[in-house]
């Protein structure tokens, strides 16, 4: 090696061991070695170009991100979080992405958001695994009533009040149930001015966090007693395999008309595409073919699901084509 282009080897080498050895920034590096900041960023970056410096990530999440590359190009939403769900109960899984879900809201929310909440268990996981932030000016709004007269612990009202109150924000509160007895009624409640103002306030959410319901005896809008089996009989004759707010999807993802619609209380679908961001959070082997839909349709930017899920829709995808 020319004696030149040995002096030139050392110096990188040292300011190479200075940075991410010894932990000193490239201010200080110039300093002590009286040249500018610029010429070490180069001299860093011509190090790696040389193979002087190799730097490897030790990575444990490589197959839930493969697979979250894989659905980001299938279905060309915003992005994907996919957690491992290995040898896991419902319980363990719900409280699982809501750990996931609760650095994700803390990067997409901004002070000042009005904040869609949905209904359901997995809403209120995200809530009670969401740890504090300061922001200032939040107010989280539900996206629907009540699902029935139980399950009051998971009422999007109710997850609404507990993602304020971990962020020492505001709420608000739809008082009336999601599904209600005839479509008159249905409809003197959202034009009765206080539910009226609360929808508006969601329509005009620039955040919503959504779970991506499915059409069984399991469902939450089943289980609270919102829905009674006749009303989802006819669901399911219609094709419907997702529910979505106060809609409901068909396996490619489109809405689906229904008899009760008019009965229901909360924003539709096509509200939640008027949303510039909307976090759909759901996992599990019986929300496949939901989660399927939803992203069929695009009606979510953000999915939050487990790899059982992601590997059993990218599968069951691929076997159509």
């Amino acid at each position: 090696m020319a004696e030149r282009n040995q002096d030139r080897f050392r110096l990188l080498v040292k300011i190479c061991q200075l940075y991410y050895e010894d932990g000193l920034n490239q201010l200080d590096i110039a300093k002590r070695l009286g040249i500018s900041r610029p010429h070490v960023s180069r001299m860093l970056a011509t190090a790696k170009s040389e193979g002087i410096v190799k730097i490897s990530i030790h990575n444990p999440f490589s197959v839930e991100q493969e697979l979250e590359k894989s659905l980001l190009s299938l279905f060309g939403i915003q992005d994907v979080l996919i957690v491992d769900s290995t040898d896991m109960n419902p319980d363990q899984l719900y409280s699982l992405l809501g750990r996931t879900c609760s650095p994700l809201i803390e990067s997409v929310l901004r002070d000042g958001d009005h904040v869609g909440i949905m209904a359901g268990q997995t809403i209120a996981s995200v809530a009670e695994e969401l740890d504090y932030f300061a922001s200032e000016g939040l107010q989280f709004v539900p996206l629907v009533g009540g699902w029935g007269s139980d399950g009051a612990s998971w009422h999007a009202n109710t997850n609404a009040m507990a993602f304020a109150n971990k962020l020492k924000a505001k709420y608000s509160i739809i008082h009336a149930p999601a599904v209600v007895a005839n479509e008159g009624t249905g409809t003197l409640l959202r034009e009765e001015p206080e539910i009226a103002k609360v929808l508006h306030q969601a329509q005009n959410s620039r955040v919503a966090i959504v779970s991506i319901g499915d059409v069984s005896e399991q469902a939450t809008m089943v289980k609270s007693g919102g829905f009674s089996p006749e009303m989802m009989r006819e669901l399911k004759e219609r094709g419907a395999v997702a529910n979505l707010c106060a809609s409901f999807l068909d396996a490619n993802g489109q809405e689906i008309e229904f008899s009760q619609q008019n009965k229901m209380i909360g924003l539709s679908a096509w509200d939640l595409r008027a949303i510039p961001t909307v976090i759909g959070v759901a996992g599990g082997e019986q929300k496949i073919e939901a989660i399927t839909a939803a992203l069929r349709g695009k009606w979510i930017d953000i999915l939050v699901t487990d790899t059982l899920a992601a590997r059993e829709i990218l599968s069951s995808y691929h076997n159509l084509k």
